[in-house]
């Protein structure tokens, strides 16, 4: 497939190595031909990396299955997720998840891609809803404008919120960065 047709989520091998496509921008420099530039992350080793090529290369595409799951539970050997549709469960290792879990609580729902029935990466939503485990308590009468403090999430993410969020509130907040959004 030539690298202009290239979307995220498709699955590349490059150089013998599996990639999933993350991001993929179409650049024009004033005097300098096209380019695409690829951002891609590495299935094995679990490390995003930015590649140029000519709107013209040929670029090979592998098949991935996406399904949805849910996340049952943790434990020493790496996290269960069940498939929604035959139920059938897989064990997925600490390299392929990364930090999802930090997002994630037992019984969400989320999306997999797995190639040749291996599971290689998570896909998280833009943004989840998780509840506070433990932060400091805010101070009273404070009118200092965008206060900070360090927070606690029940799946241990740790965040920045604002000083009026208390322990036992739901939040939104962003699987991009980690960072708070809003109330849910």
């Amino acid at each position: 497939m030539q690298a202009t047709n290239l979307r995220p989520g498709q699955g590349v091998r490059i150089d013998g190595r599996l990639f999933v496509v993350t991001g993929i921008e179409h650049r024009t420099p004033g005097n300098l031909r096209a380019f695409i530039q690829l951002k891609i992350k590495d299935v094995l080793k679990a490390q995003t990396i930015e590649k140029r090529y000519k709107p013209s290369d040929d670029i090979e595409v592998i098949d991935l299955d996406r399904r949805q799951m849910e996340y049952l539970y943790s434990d020493n050997t790496g996290a269960t997720f069940m498939d929604s549709e035959n139920f059938e469960q897989i064990t997925f290792s600490g390299d392929v998840l990364g930090d999802a879990l930090l997002y994630l609580r037992p019984n969400a729902q989320t999306g997999v891609l797995l190639h040749e029935g291996n599971p290689i990466l998570v896909e998280l939503p833009p943004s989840v809803e998780l509840t506070v485990k433990q932060c400091d308590p805010g101070v009273k009468n404070a009118t200092v404008t965008n206060v900070m403090k360090e927070a606690v999430m029940e799946t241990g993410l740790k965040t920045r919120v604002p000083d009026f969020i208390n322990i036992g509130e739901t939040l939104r907040i962003s699987t991009v960065d980690g960072s708070y959004q809003s109330r849910a």
